[in-house]
């Protein structure tokens, strides 16, 4: 959760996706995403790029998109109205939308070394499936925390803000990036762990940075602390990562589907000699005599009778294979000749 904003700035919100002069932030980001990914030896995480694309496409509003998307005032995230109305647009979109260019930069260059950090040691399925998580508790924490002051009697400060942005996940992030770090952070001329390092920021934005939302990026923190204690005690599957998977695998299966029918020469294989092509997989072994590739059952090289040098062999097995065990030069260069001349 990005920006705040209380509800008598609520025309402030605008009725489009919050863009307004281009500051020439945005070639920069542009600049900063093609380096990363375009670099020698880069992993190139896909969910990353993608939650990066979305949220250019809300912001920039490209051709009939502008049409099709809401505008920002319709949902932005607003305690009362997702209550009262059961408004889920809010709840939901609120994340993928941002005030200004410059807030929608700083969000995206933090989602792109965050993220690709993330995804990469984790994996994609799983990080997508962090990513629902933490979007989810943190939207859902920032409207408990705000029904909770609510009761307490602080009503106008947080219960009817109005608020946008992908900061919230992008603490929960932080905290889940951190959580068994023991490496230090320089925040603004403090040397603190990294683990503390998103409280840190959380005091310091709102300090510096006047109308950000604070219960929003609370909120975020708490979602990373709960996601985490969520996995500790749960040792099974993730379900949001199956989820994630089958879906993944459904959307894909056509793909794979037209590419087996445009590439049916790779599947069929071709019989060299008398070895097919599917002995030549996974199990193998290679005599270190001849150099003839066996098949994993066997002790004794079908070419050259010499024994496998990682099993032992009962003599008596072996001579009975190979008659004494032991092949003079020319007899080895012999079969081996046989053996490629087949």
């Amino acid at each position: 959760m990005g920006v705040g904003m209380s509800s008598g700035r609520r025309r402030g919100i605008g009725v489009g996706g919050g863009r307004g002069p281009s500051s020439g932030m945005l070639p920069l980001l542009a600049l900063q995403v093609l380096l990363e990914y375009g670099r020698a030896g880069a992993s190139r995480p896909p969910v990353t790029a993608a939650l990066i694309a979305a949220n250019a496409l809300v912001y920039l509003r490209p051709g009939a998109l502008d049409a099709f998307l809401p505008p920002l005032s319709r949902v932005a995230f607003n305690p009362h109205l997702i209550i009262q109305y059961g408004d889920l647009t809010r709840f939901f979109l609120s994340a993928f939308y941002h005030l200004s260019e410059t807030h929608f930069f700083y969000n995206m260059t933090s989602l792109l070394w965050k993220g690709i950090q993330l995804e990469t040691s984790v994996g994609s399925v799983e990080f997508a499936s962090m990513v629902a998580a933490l979007l989810g508790l943190s939207q859902g924490i920032t409207l408990l925390l705000s029904k909770g002051l609510l009761l307490f009697g602080n009503e106008a400060a947080y219960y009817d803000q109005y608020a946008v942005g992908f900061s919230g996940v992008l603490f929960g992030m932080k905290i889940v990036l951190n959580a068994w770090s023991d490496d230090y952070v320089f925040l603004h001329g403090m040397v603190i762990p990294a683990k503390y390092a998103a409280w840190a920021e959380l005091l310091l934005i709102q300090a510096f940075i006047p109308g950000t939302s604070f219960i929003g990026h609370l909120g975020g923190i708490l979602a990373g602390l709960t996601y985490l204690l969520l996995k500790r005690s749960y040792s099974g599957p993730d379900p949001l990562a199956l989820l994630v998977s089958g879906i993944a695998n459904v959307v894909s299966w056509p793909v794979k589907f037209a590419q087996r029918l445009l590439r049916p020469g790779r599947h069929q294989g071709s019989r060299v000699g008398r070895r097919a092509s599917r002995e030549t997989g996974r199990g193998m072994w290679r005599c270190s005599v001849c150099t003839y590739d066996n098949s994993p059952s066997a002790d004794i090289c079908e070419m050259c009778n010499s024994v496998r040098e990682d099993r032992d062999v009962p003599p008596r097995q072996h001579l009975h294979a190979g008659g004494n065990g032991a092949l003079s030069v020319d007899e080895v260069r012999r079969r081996r000749l046989q053996r490629f001349d087949r």
